[in-house]
């Protein structure tokens, strides 16, 4: 660019198509093929001038342009995604035995004698997946619960060595749909620099590598995360189309290079069990001199006709094993045992240790993880007992030295066994234990002060109450400086209160604006979000239901209570029996509803938000909702233009619909908006009725008309 004179636009569209190809291939040289040609500066300046040319004209910015990677703020919480194909755990192996029978079990399947491994270190990071179609980079989404992650695109975009654009050879078509299942991660050096500038400025600091890169990339502002310098490996592929995947794991690995994602340069081939062992005494041998932190090794059956003979069992492939390393472990004496009330309110024993170092950090606390647990090792006050660091991260209790356990006189234990609390030590409310449930949980949620700021921001949600600007960190502050106790108390909230709030929480912190310490005192936030609390007095009853939090009654079980009884008081009255009379309630929610309605705490709470003015419509119970889409399935799939995907599904659900997620063979009926995906490609696949918006919205007029 010479001067101030604007270059044509024809001129700049070919400079800013140049400087993406030669930002990108800069890219890739560094983090893929780890042979750099372009220096610091020079990356910099090239990024500069896209970004004037951008600026200047913001129609050449592209869905692939290396200037997103800046990050932005996001309007909200993460979406929930449904993995195409799930995201499945592996098993694990601690001992030679283990991976020598884990072969064994492969070659009686296989009849290979000698079959052939894809090995690779286990990145102490956080598994993700990243979806391309036509070779763009359209969502990335975390691992969750292995069949549903969350939406952290925008986070990832900041991530230099994710390819925004696949590349292709020879100017070959990319697939059509690719879902790349990697590890994020920060190295050890990335890690102590984003700590040393934490100290500096006075911040909190990350605990160890794993954790800054979990929550780097659940940052609502993802230019935190771009200022994290996180990293990516590659590991695997998720659903794909339109390409021919290699026969071979490892090719696979070779060909995502060739599309511009790192693999790491550990990953090798091996043969048989001797071959597996070499390969984990050879990365064991480098643990320590790798630029970022494992926690084993991962066996996968190379070829991929094997893996299919081989299939899964649970939820963890048959034809892969993680072959973990030892834990460092420590002896120490328990000084005592108590429990902590997680934030969804489980019970986790804890025993008080006298300082031990362990891996390097000295430990005073070590998880007992739970009831069942305590009752194995038989823990007591005062035993000697063996710590280790589960996944060199988590404390925990592995053994106790029976051996050494105190003893009086006639040689009886001193100390009796540990009894979990049969009331909650925050709240004061009954501990329950579902059956079949390993985890204890307090049966307060709405006030129980341990669970506070989790059903807090659960209700403000925009799917739950909708407070519009209530976000996470707002709600913290008012519990951890005592202005809101309960969901009721949002309605009891003055301009005066929200003020003072802001004032000792910048002070707290250290963020005390110029203007607030010259006496100007901005009062517009507050005044908004006192209007948005006030606004959500006026709701609905499945809403209400969905906010409160109870467990395992999401958005759809809401409606369903809302429709098959009309009234609160009649889905609180409501015993086990008449709950498991509810399509999709089974006899653990039913149980978990009438728990929770149980618990005079939570009567409380509903009493005060009827008395803060909160209305919602009801009306008689409904057996269902007859209408000319009853019994049939609808698929929002796309962007509208005209109404947004939960107006349209509540209108659909008034003429009878059950809207669903993902399409299938029950799918009756595919709306598809602009930008349409792989959904729209299924229904087309399955013969399914699809309807464009403008057949949506002819279809809707047609029905209030008649």
């Amino acid at each position: 660019m010479s001067g101030n004179r604007p270059i044509p636009a024809k001129d700049a569209a070919v400079r800013a198509s140049t400087l993406r190809e030669a930002i990108e291939q800069a890219n890739y040289r560094y983090h893929v093929l780890d042979a750099p040609e372009l220096t610091d500066a020079q990356y910099d300046a090239l990024l500069r001038e896209l970004e004037a040319l951008e600026a200047a004209d913001p129609a050449l910015r592209t869905a692939d342009s290396p200037t997103l990677r800046v990050g932005a703020r996001a309007s909200g919480e993460f979406a929930p995604v449904v993995h195409a194909k799930p995201m499945l755990s592996l098993s694990n192996a601690f001992s030679e035995q283990e991976v020598r029978d884990f072969v064994a079990r492969i070659v009686a399947a296989t009849g290979d004698d000698s079959p052939a491994f894809s090995t690779e270190p286990k990145l102490d990071g956080l598994a993700i997946s990243l979806r391309y179609e036509d070779g763009l980079f359209v969502r990335g989404a975390t691992r969750g619960d292995g069949a549903t992650g969350e939406d952290v695109s925008a986070n990832l975009r900041t991530i230099r060595c994710i390819p925004l654009r696949l590349r292709t050879v020879d100017g070959g078509a990319p697939p059509s749909l690719l879902e790349v299942r990697g590890e994020v991660y920060m190295t050890r050096k990335a890690f102590e620099a984003s700590n040393a500038r934490a100290r500096a400025a006075g911040e909190r600091t990350m605990a160890n590598p794993r954790n800054g890169a979990a929550g780097s990339l659940r940052q609502i502002d993802s230019r935190v995360t771009a200022g994290r310098a996180l990293s990516f490996y590659a590991y695997g592929l998720g659903a794909v189309e339109g390409w021919e995947v290699p026969a071979r794991h490892s090719e696979a690995l070779q060909a995502l290079r060739g599309f511009g994602f790192p693999v790491s340069p550990e990953v090798d081939t091996a043969n048989g069990a001797d071959g597996l062992l070499a390969y984990f005494e050879r990365i064991g041998a480098r643990r320590d001199a790798l630029p970022y932190d494992i926690d084993g090794v991962v066996y996968k059956l190379d070829r991929h006709d094997q893996q299919e003979v081989l299939g899964f069992v649970s939820r963890a492939p048959r034809w892969a094993l993680a072959h973990k390393y030892p834990a460092q472990e420590q002896t120490t004496r328990v000084e005592g045992i108590d429990v902590q009330v997680g934030r969804t309110g489980a019970i986790t024993p804890v025993a008080r240790l006298a300082p031990v170092g362990v891996a390097g950090v000295v430990v005073t606390n070590a998880t007992l993880h739970n009831a069942d647990q305590v009752a194995r090792l038989d823990v007591r006050v005062g035993d000697t007992v063996i710590v280790r660091r589960a996944g060199d991260v988590i404390p925990e209790v592995a053994a106790v030295v029976l051996e050494d356990r105190p003893r009086d006189a006639h040689g009886e234990p001193l100390h009796a066994p540990y009894a979990m609390p049969t009331r909650c030590p925050a709240c004061g409310a009954d501990i329950v234990r579902e059956e079949g449930e390993v985890a204890a949980r307090c049966s307060n949620a709405l006030d129980c002060p341990a669970q506070r700021a989790q059903s807090l921001i659960h209700f403000a949600s925009r799917r739950a109450m909708d407070i519009e600007g209530l976000g996470d960190r707002l709600v913290e502050d008012l519990a951890d400086l005592g202005y809101v106790r309960t969901v009721a108390d949002f309605y009891a909230l003055t301009l005066d209160a929200f003020l003072e709030m802001r004032q000792r929480a910048d002070l707290r912190d250290g963020t005390q604006p110029e203007t607030a310490r010259k006496g100007k005192v901005a009062t517009k936030w507050a005044e908004n979000l006192l209007a948005a609390i006030d606004a959500s007095r006026n709701t609905t009853l499945e809403r209400l239901l969905f906010a409160l939090g109870i467990r395992d009654v999401g958005e759809s079980t809401a409606k369903v209570l809302a429709r098959q009884f009309g009234s609160l008081d009649a889905v609180m009255a409501a015993d086990e029996d008449r709950l498991r009379e509810v399509p999709d309630v089974g006899p653990v929610v039913a149980g978990r509803i009438a728990a929770f309605f149980a618990e005079p705490h939570n009567h409380g709470v509903i009493a005060k938000l009827r008395a803060a003015g909160l209305h919602w419509p009801e009306g008689p119970p409904q057996s269902g909702v007859a209408g000319p889409l009853a019994g049939k399935t609808v698929v929002l799939t796309g962007s509208l233009s005209a109404l947004t995907r939960d107006e349209a599904g509540a209108r659909l659900e008034a003429l009878g619909a059950k809207v669903a997620g993902s399409v299938s063979k029950k799918t009756s009926i595919v709306v598809a908006g602009e930008a349409a995906g792989s959904k729209l490609d299924k229904a087309r696949d399955l013969g399914i009725d699809i309807w464009d918006e403008a057949a949506l919205l002819a279809f809707l007029a047609a029905q209030e008309a008649s």
